[in-house]
């Protein structure tokens, strides 16, 4: 008998790197089927709210500003 999947086992939560791990590979669409659920298998989902909002104003604020090095080099 599998107890891998035992319900009374209890699993520990994901570590802050593997939270930010799953983020990143969520935001390339590359995100591995294990990881998926063990992300989806605890009750916490604002920890993975926190870090995608913040992947995402840090992505954001990045292009900004290589677009801004770009057209200040070009002179514009």
């Amino acid at each position: 008998m599998d107890n891998k999947n035992s319900p009374t086992e209890k699993k520990s939560p994901p570590t802050f790197w593997q939270m930010l791990h799953s983020v990143l590979a969520a935001a390339f669409g590359v995100q591995s089927e294990r990881n998926r659920q063990r992300d989806f298998s605890h009750d916490k989902p604002w920890h993975f709210v926190v870090l995608g909002l913040g992947f995402t104003l840090v992505f954001a604020l990045g292009l900004l500003l290589i677009v801004r090095l770009v057209l200040y080099f070009l002179g514009a």
